[in-house]
């Protein structure tokens, strides 16, 4: 075997690469620079990994990980030394005495990975650091991960990632590896810029997730609908709720606790030590569900989160692609869940026109968000939708909700030229822009206060949409709000100072209401299917096709896995994930040759766990 395949099979336990891996191994390995999009569970860690480990041995010296979050550091480090690669990290978590005998590892060549922060990095104690070893010709390799925080059009911009362009300037002819998960054609033009990697091979893998179900319900009482979902499909199944508000946050994990949900709350404002202990126990423990802000997730290596949801709009495709894909990791069927509404696009627009950008940056924003939003309406294929949006084709999945339940389509022109006549109307009238609540109301012919105060019942158009149910009104907007011919106007209170969002007409409204543009539409349906022959909260989606016999196997090795990895702080997926588990189920294995050929199980691990495997299978009889 060549030495990448080497070091794959007897280091992790694998017996072939995945995909584009063997590609994108042997170019860095060989001393090339990459760019390399691969979505989350395709297997990037070993793309930098199985390099620096073959490099060392070619006598390049070590590794420099450049990571953004202390938890992914501890864990990719834990998984490194459970295969027996010498690694560590250089963080905050580390006092005096700690980090000084990492950084004597590091000058010593101990080290075959070190992962660091950017912040850190850029230190002028740690670059002097790497200026000894670049003299001696000990530096193998960069790799920067979650790359696209680099980026300005990124949905993750962190500006201390600007500052790795010193790589470039200061250590010519040392390969780096930049690798993310999510990035479009602007994000990945804007990488290549600001770190330098021009003459960079770009691996750009396929951006699907076959396993995962993509569901997007409108939003009704969205609480209940979570719950109804989490319940009838994924209970007692670890999962991540995504929330705009941290208030929202603590709202909902308390509700979904009060509900006999095993939930947890997870945003900034968290105190460090609570955010650390919630995110440690989602990581090694089972049947947990995270109620978080975006500001968890990047990084998460868990393999075995069954679902992702979404009780509010996130702001972007791209943001929406690297949280749903933190489910299913392990290649098995996963969830993605969304509600959305109205409101969910008008505040998303505030937080755009309210931010401090330039005019030309919040254009591209508002672009972004109207592609989710078209993705949130589509009528057809929500995988095509998605793909198509990174630019890859593809064809009808027939495992989203669209493919499995074809949605029922209207007609909504005859509506939507009656809503924007009537915003039309009363603008006209009153010299004045209202919000979509009071346009209802005089669409539908509801004589309210504020109706009678500004004559909006004297109108031509007053009641004319009162055959349209209300759901049916707000899917018109939305759609109107998502194609252009429609937009939010800010305007601001005399008597309070609040800033109201308005609904306006637009250049694109004209066609619509000469009839020239067909409005078609979705029905309106919140409800959550259930899938159907829900699994018990102790089977693993992996262990689902056993027979009584080796699922009886899987749980007494899913105990002694969980005692192990208790006893070595990490979590139990880094000792072995449940697919390796499965596979030694099935196998039944009677020695440690019969072991060995199991995926997933390397040297290290054999010498380590071989005989208590053993030992545990054979109690199972």
């Amino acid at each position: 075997m060549s030495a990448v395949h080497t070091v794959l099979h007897d280091i992790f336990g694998y017996a072939a690469f995945r995909g584009p891996q063997q590609a994108i191994v042997e170019h860095v390995t060989d001393g090339g620079d990459a760019l390399v999009l691969m979505p989350t569970g395709g297997g990037k860690s070993l793309c930098y990994q199985i390099p620096a480990i073959v490099r060392q041995q070619q006598g390049h010296g070590v590794a420099i990980v450049v990571s953004p979050l202390i938890a992914l550091m501890h864990d990719q480090v834990g998984a490194l030394h459970e295969a027996g690669v010498e690694a560590a990290y250089l963080n905050s978590s580390l006092d005096y005495a700690q980090a000084q005998e990492v950084e004597w590892q590091l000058q010593c060549g101990k080290l075959n990975l070190l992962y660091v922060a950017p912040e850190r990095l850029v230190t002028p104690r740690f670059l002097g650091l790497l200026d000894d070893l670049f003299a001696q010709g000990q530096l193998g390799l960069f790799a920067i991960d979650e790359a696209h925080c680099v980026s300005q059009w990124g949905h993750d911009f962190r500006p201390e990632y600007r500052a790795l362009s010193v790589l470039h300037e200061r250590y010519a002819g040392v390969p780096r590896i930049a690798l993310t998960a999510t990035a479009d054609a602007l994000t990945r033009a804007d990488i290549v810029e600001r770190l330098h990697l021009e003459g960079a091979r770009q691996f750009v893998s396929s951006f699907d997730r076959p396993n995962i179900r993509y569901t997007i319900v409108e939003k009704k009482d969205v609480t209940h609908q979570l719950m109804r979902f989490i319940k009838h499909e994924h209970e007692g199944e670890a999962g991540v709720v995504y929330c705009q508000s941290r208030r929202r946050v603590e709202e909902l994990a308390q509700t979904l606790q009060d509900n006999g949900i095993q939930s947890l709350p997870y945003h900034a404002g968290l105190p460090s030590e609570m955010r650390q202990l919630h995110q440690n126990r989602f990581l090694r423990e089972e049947g947990i569900v995270m109620v978080a802000t975006i500001a968890f997730g990047m990084g998460i290596d868990k393999p075995d989160v069954r679902f992702v949801a979404h009780v509010d709009m996130p702001k972007n495709i791209e943001g929406y692609y690297q949280e749903t894909g933190r489910a299913g990791r392990d290649g098995l069927p996963a969830q993605a869940w969304m509600a959305y509404g109205i409101s969910d696009v008008v505040n998303q627009r505030r937080m755009i026109d309210e931010g401090g950008a330039e005019e030309a940056f919040k254009a591209v924003l508002r672009g972004k968000l109207d592609a989710l939003l078209t993705l949130a309406e589509a009528t057809d294929c929500r995988r095509v939708r998605l793909l198509q949006y990174f630019g890859e084709a593809s064809e009808p999945c027939g495992n989203c909700d669209n493919c499995l339940h074809p949605p029922a389509i209207w007609d909504g022109t005859d509506a939507a030229r009656k809503l924007l006549s009537t915003i039309f109307r009363v603008h006209e009238m009153s010299q004045l822009t209202f919000g979509a609540g009071h346009i209802m109301d005089v669409l539908r012919g509801k004589v309210t206060d504020k109706v009678t105060q500004f004559l909006h019942d004297k109108i031509s158009t007053f009641g004319i949409g009162k055959d349209y149910s209300e759901q049916q009104l707000r899917g018109v907007m939305r759609q109107l709000l998502a194609t252009g011919a429609l937009g939010l106007h800010k305007v601001t209170s005399e008597n309070s100072g609040h800033v109201f969002d308005t609904l306006t007409l637009t250049p694109q409204s004209r066609a619509v209401l000469r009839g020239d543009v067909q409005v078609l539409l979705r029905e309106s349906v919140a409800a959550t299917r259930s899938r159907g022959g829900k699994r018990g909260a102790t089977t693993s989606a992996a262990a689902m096709h056993l027979g009584p016999d080796a699922q009886a196997r899987f749980i007494n090795l899913k105990a002694w896995r969980s005692e192990v990895a208790k006893a070595h702080d990490l979590p139990a997926y880094v000792i072995f994930n449940d697919a390796t588990l499965a596979g030694i189920a099935e196998r039944n294995p009677q020695t440690l040759e019969a072991l060995q050929g199991i995926s997933g199980i390397g040297a290290k691990k054999l010498e380590a766990y071989g005989q208590e495997v053993l030992r545990v299978v054979g109690a199972s009889r």
